[in-house]
């Protein structure tokens, strides 16, 4: 951390307090109060730390009020336009944009890791077939660190290397597997000559019965997902993953931490709490009706895939997203689908309607992901596994450098606690 050239001055019960205040390379000034505790005797108040940084982080940065979001200092914009997923992994992992042979070699070495240990397919048939796809790979990533020995050693630069490589790498045939179970199909293998992408669909939608080709229009869009969720800051599964790597857990036991954080309907689970809103619509014309309640205090309904708690403008991924659910719905088509019609109706109300527009509650990521994975024939069950296989990235690349973080600390966060004082015991018979 940079030396603080200014400082703030707190004045409590007649006693002053200079707090030192660090300048970012980009955004608001961050107050420093680590200090205050032992030299005040008092905490901070934060619910949700909407307001508190807990750490230093050179990977990502977002702007809610300018609808600006940043990877390495790239614009998501211009890295959606030009760049790919697995580029863009590499610019997280490693801090800058990759050349050709760097590319290459990245490429090859997660292709290479693709297959899952053979043992962890009896694993799989442990759980009911009916088991959501995110139970089931919350224990499959866990279970990982008893298989892969070779990459539990925190303290080892080489062993977080190939633990970040691998689950970059696996979690796809994971979730996958996951997929194929709960619809009773066989496994299908990776294809080393598939894209990253690619792989994944063919690994979902192959059977061994009859070839499969994938279609390069749903391939870049699922690359375009996967991209625009790679990383989105200090999110709640990223802390998650943070907290729990902060007391030295394995990088798989952490991955599966921000699994199960992610796994929430406020969170990763947006996408399908989306599409259920839409099929509980169901057609058209019943639209004006949950308009209606949407703008009504007293209903306490409110449209799901709509605004976003950071951003107070567009959300800049929704904008390439909503280019690929275009070319999607254009491909496939959106005639005989209710549901997708129903999307596409509430969209342009949304990005019409002087209530929405004055409220900034555009379409979100969310919103546009959900109607594009529906039209690929994906259930609502597989949408936040794929946006875990998205951010699992940005999990690792944050947790690898917290890892590295000289004067790393168990997270420990403190409380107002509104309890009953101290008291004594009272025996039963008094009571």
């Amino acid at each position: 951390m940079a030396e603080s050239k200014k400082s703030a001055t707190l004045t409590l019960d007649g006693k002053t307090y200079d707090l030192p205040v660090h300048s970012p390379t980009l955004g608001p000034d961050v107050l420093d109060i680590r200090k205050l505790y032992g030299e005040a005797d008092v905490f901070t108040f934060d619910p949700g730390f909407t307001s508190t940084a807990a750490c230093e982080s050179a990977i990502t940065y977002i702007d809610g009020d300018k609808g600006e979001l940043l990877h390495r200092g790239y614009p998501i914009e211009q890295l959606a336009a030009h760049s790919s997923y697995v580029e863009v992994c590499y610019l997280l992992l490693y801090g800058e944009l990759p050349t050709a042979s760097q590319l290459a070699d990245f490429k090859s070495r997660i292709t290479r890791h693709t297959m899952v240990h053979e043992q962890m397919h009896n694993f799989f048939r442990g759980f009911r077939r009916d088991s959501h796809p995110m139970a089931t790979m919350v224990g499959v990533v866990g279970a990982m660190s008893a298989f892969y020995h070779d990459s539990l050693d925190i303290n080892d630069p080489w062993q977080r290397e190939v633990a970040a490589i691998r689950m970059v790498a696996k979690l796809p045939t994971i979730a996958a597997m996951a997929y194929k179970y709960s619809v009773g199909q066989p496994f299908v293998y990776p294809k080393n000559a598939l894209s990253y992408a690619g792989n994944f669909l063919h690994m979902c939608f192959a059977v061994p019965a009859e070839d499969y080709v994938v279609n390069p229009i749903l391939e870049k869009a699922m690359d375009r997902i996967m991209m625009l969720h790679a990383d989105h800051e200090q999110n709640a599964s990223t802390s998650t993953v943070r907290l729990a790597g902060s007391s030295g857990a394995n990088p798989f036991a952490c991955i599966a931490a921000g699994i199960a954080c992610l796994w929430g309907p406020a969170h990763g689970g947006a996408n399908q709490a989306c599409l259920e809103m839409l099929k509980e619509i169901g057609t058209v014309d019943r639209i004006p009706e949950f308009v209606a309640k949407a703008k009504d205090k007293n209903s306490g309904f409110r449209l799901m895939g709509f605004g976003h708690r950071v951003y107070k403008n567009f959300d800049p991924r929704a904008t390439v997203m909503k280019e690929s659910a275009d070319e999607v719905l254009g491909l496939l088509g959106v005639d005989n689908n209710p549901l997708l019609q129903v999307a596409k109706e509430l969209e342009r109300i949304a990005l019409s309607d002087d209530y929405f527009v004055s409220k900034k509650l555009y379409p979100n990521v969310d919103f546009y992901s959900g109607i594009i994975l529906e039209a690929m024939g994906f259930p609502t069950s597989m949408f936040t596994p794929i946006f875990a296989i998205s951010r699992t990235v940005g999990w690792i690349s944050q947790w690898k450098e917290m890892i590295g973080e000289k004067n790393q600390k168990i997270g420990r966060p403190r409380q107002l606690y509104i309890g009953s004082p101290k008291r004594d015991y009272v025996d039963i018979r008094h009571r």
